[in-house]
């Protein structure tokens, strides 16, 4: 496949197989929970990767044989110290000793009806915006925020938002015409519009009422934040 065809693979949904870079469904191997045997597995495969002995590595870094001994079968809690002097013998980031870690992963679960009804800039009488979920950026650095929109009423004046991230929308109910930027989208139900929401955006016209419409937004997480 040329480089013009990916291309036109990406720009072009529903028209032909797109190209991604992370397969969905793929499985990781399962990693520790336990953080003392998730560096010791990674400083024995670091040392086995380099062909060396305990006895070579307790050499190169000061360490006795019954130390490293206990840090390689996860018995000890290596000190800041004695993980800096090994990631110089094994040439490797400190961080490295830590990629096996499972960190603690969330998960959110909204009963129908139960979301956490919020007002965004915006909102007035008959624009309903419902919080369905939400977990900080942690391992991911990303931050995201599920939202189901409700519009019940007509109005002169319609919301305009504009923010950092990507925004993605699936029509459930009803018809709205979507300004992102100076382009207009007429939705229905079945519709998808997925954009860069730092451009100016909103629900235009509102042609067929109720409409609801999930909108979901992802940006990365601010420093000091979660």
């Amino acid at each position: 496949m040329t480089g013009k065809t990916k291309d036109s693979a990406r720009q072009k949904p529903g028209r032909g197989k797109a190209v991604f870079t992370q397969d969905p469904h793929a499985v990781r191997e399962p990693k520790d929970n336990n953080l003392e045997m998730a560096i010791g597995h990674e400083v024995r495969a670091y040392r086995k990767k380099l062909g060396i002995t305990v006895t070579d590595l307790a050499a190169a870094t000061g360490i006795s044989l019954g130390m490293l001994s206990k840090i390689e079968n996860g018995n000890i809690s290596p000190s800041l110290t004695t993980l800096q002097s090994l990631s110089r013998a094994l040439g490797v980031p400190l961080t490295a000793f830590f990629r096996g870690y499972e960190e603690p992963h969330n998960a959110v679960f909204v009963k129908s009806g139960q979301g956490v009804e919020l007002e965004r800039r915006g909102t007035r009488a008959g624009h309903q915006y419902n919080l369905l979920g939400y977990i900080n950026g942690g391992a991911s650095g990303v931050v995201v925020e599920p939202y189901l929109i409700t519009l019940t009423a007509d109005s002169d004046v319609f919301p305009t938002f504009q923010h950092e991230g990507l925004e993605f929308l699936y029509m459930l109910e009803g018809e709205v015409v979507y300004r992102h930027g100076d382009q207009l989208f007429p939705m229905q139900p079945g519709d998808s519009l997925f954009f860069d929401a730092d451009a100016p955006h909103g629900p235009e016209v509102l042609v067929k009422l109720p409409a609801r419409y999930l909108s979901i937004i992802s940006y990365p997480q601010r420093p000091g934040k979660g």
